[in-house]
């Protein structure tokens, strides 16, 4: 897969930094605001990913999937497309909670440029699986967090 141009970043996190504790599961867990640069021609839609492979769990955790929206520079419109599931059993955002003492976790935010529409609300793993031949372009930033 291609890795050109397509940028993600947030206004609220800094690559390679902690997270502020507002966007933790403890403390209110605020869905952080992206932006997206440099998107691909032939680009139907974007997806979003957020995923902790430090979880002590066989594939880690996911914290968030976002299905379905529009292929626009700048800021991502969270209120567009549908908040898919995340590994707590819920939908959208669910803030990191990490064990405590069990170090940094690290959260990788994922933007996917798709040539093909997201059907439903699959799962991460259905997901990869099933759109990985979808994808134009792929973008991230890590983030840290631990209690």
């Amino acid at each position: 897969m291609p890795v050109k141009d397509l940028a993600l970043s947030s206004p609220e996190i800094v690559s390679g930094s902690r997270m502020r504790d507002r966007f933790a599961g403890q403390e209110g867990a605020e869905t952080p605001r992206l932006t997206v640069r440099g998107i691909p021609a032939g680009t139907v839609e974007l997806a979003i990913v957020c995923h902790d492979p430090d979880a002590p769990l066989p594939l880690g955790f996911t914290h968030w999937t976002h299905y379905g929206l529009p292929p626009v520079e700048g800021e991502i419109d969270l209120s567009a497309g549908r908040p898919g599931l995340n590994d707590d059993g819920g939908h959208g955002y669910v803030g990191p909670f990490p064990p405590e003492g069990h170090g940094d976790h690290h959260y990788y935010f994922w933007v996917y440029a798709l040539n093909r529409r997201v059907a439903g609300l699959p799962t991460r793993d259905e997901f990869l699986h099933q759109y990985g031949d979808a994808m134009i372009e792929q973008a991230r930033f890590v983030a840290t967090y631990s209690l």
